[in-house]
């Protein structure tokens, strides 16, 4: 006798089977596609927060990058790195839009020497909701990180959002953002001083 086993319902499967199952048809499987939806939607919107915190038509982006993603899933050769592909979307379409709309640059000069040593900074952004093992001063001092990094300049804060979020070599943000490897590197040590600048007064009390 043939055991018939019940299929498993998209809600117990894990990301990357979710993937898998995306990829398998000629087009997503709607239920496993609706689920990562429900999985990453927060992650999308974070992403281009971080990018683009002025602008009002953030949703409209945040839906095409999902429209994106049931278009091209099936080109996803590495299931495993949905995640990091998911966000190289949402940046891409980010820097579409912005050379769509033509926004003028800040007037700063970014081609002076700025010598910093090269080292890894802890900036990752604690999620929206955070968990409840974070006091009031965990989520304070992430709220005045998240404000520092909306505060600064758009070129700034689009790189230091490439290299420390998303953690983008500086490489790839040269070719994404089209400008040199020696201006990319500037622009996250500046940010960086920025950011250490604010915060420093934040800690301080000021």
């Amino acid at each position: 006798m043939k055991v018939v086993t019940a299929p498993v319902s998209a809600e117990k499967l894990s990301n990357l089977d979710l993937v898998l199952q995306c990829q398998a048809g000629q087009s997503p499987e709607k239920a496993a596609f609706s689920e990562l939806l429900r999985r990453y939607q927060s992650h999308v919107e974070r992403v281009l927060y971080h990018l683009a915190p002025d602008w009002q038509d953030r949703s409209d982006l945040v839906q095409e990058v999902w429209i994106r993603v049931y278009r091209h899933i099936k080109r996803l050769q590495e299931p495993l790195k949905f995640r990091g592909w998911l966000s190289r979307i949402a940046t891409n379409l980010f820097y579409d839009e912005l050379r769509k709309r033509k926004r003028n640059s800040y007037p700063l000069s970014l081609d002076a020497r700025l010598t910093v040593e090269d080292g890894e900074m802890g900036w990752e952004i604690a999620s929206e909701t955070p968990g409840p093992d974070e006091d009031l001063t965990t989520r304070e001092f992430y709220d005045q990180l998240r404000s520092a990094i909306a505060d600064l300049p758009e070129v700034f804060r689009t790189t230091i959002v490439l290299r420390e979020i998303q953690g983008m070599a500086y490489e790839e943000i040269a070719e994404l953002t089209g400008v040199s490897l020696g201006t990319v590197k500037s622009r996250i040590a500046r940010a960086r001083l920025r950011l250490q600048s604010q915060l420093q007064r934040y800690l301080d009390g000021d």
